[in-house]
């Protein structure tokens, strides 16, 4: 890929390592950031398998990415450009991902995500529903088989379609999904494997939703019946006092109480 100087002819940047180009764009990043009071935030991958991802979210956004074939044969160019630590920040707010990425130049990349559509949300939480556990096993991808596939189901799962995508790079490099793209693509993965909640801010719905209407009913199931109570010989064992067995109470009026004698005082009446 050739870049142009100002007379149009064909111009090709010197050569620079990978760490060169590293350094150089981490310096360019501090100054952008500094403006707006950030600090960066890398992608850094904690192991070195051949497998990016390592938990359900990050490999299903992955293996969701890769099952479209347009999208499938661009990826592989930024796999390198990831695991070289070339992504110097990655940032995931409300349908959107802001990143830098160290190339020649240092290079902005935006891919904005459209809003899921309620009806299909609707669609996932009512399939969904008396099927989560919890929110911890929500996040950590601990759940049934058949919600795994209505949370990746191509059409109607969580995860998005390619036109439901904009990817914008930079670069100089004409195709949609350049090596930049590529890389940050994967790099929503790897933030997911550490932070799956932002897959949830990224789609902009709310997992608290999906999870208090698909466990409904759960806490009820969990109450005790009304007006139990501990046995008293469970309390002695618990707390090692003896209980007295407190007198029966009759229902209806009180008892009648007497009058009171007169007081008597060394035996003299008053």
């Amino acid at each position: 890929m050739a870049w142009y100087d100002s007379s149009g002819l064909d111009y090709y940047p010197p050569y620079l390592s990978v760490g060169e180009k590293k350094a150089r764009g981490v310096l360019a990043l501090a100054k952008l950031l500094k403006k707006g009071k950030r600090t960066a935030e890398p992608v850094v991958i904690a192991h070195r398998k051949r497998q990016l991802t390592s938990t359900f979210w990050g490999k299903a956004w992955a293996d969701n990415l890769e099952r479209y074939a347009d999208l499938a044969n661009r990826l592989p160019r930024g796999r390198a450009y990831l695991r070289n630590g070339s992504v110097l920040h990655l940032a995931i707010a409300g349908g959107r991902v802001e990143a830098y990425v160290a190339g020649s130049e240092l290079y902005r990349v935006t891919i904005g995500i459209a809003p899921m559509a309620k009806a299909r949300w609707r669609r996932v939480v009512a399939r969904c529903t008396g099927r989560i556990g919890s929110l911890v096993g929500l996040l950590r991808g601990e759940l049934s088989d058949d919600v795994l596939a209505v949370l990746t189901d191509a059409k109607d799962g969580l995860f998005p379609e390619p036109r439901e995508m904009t990817l914008d790079c930079s670069c100089p490099d004409s195709a949609e999904v350049c090596k930049h793209v590529a890389a940050v693509l994967y790099g929503v993965g790897i933030r997911l494997d550490a932070r799956p909640e932002l897959f949830f801010v990224l789609r902009q719905v709310d997992q608290a939703e999906l999870l208090s209407s698909a466990t409904v009913g759960a806490v009820s199931r969990a109450r005790p019946a009304a007006g139990k109570r501990i046995a008293d010989d469970r309390l002695s064992a618990v707390f090692g006092i003896e209980l007295e067995d407190a007198p029966p109470v009759r229902a209806g009026r009180p008892p009648r109480r007497g009058k009171p004698r007169p007081s008597h005082v060394s035996g003299r009446r008053r």
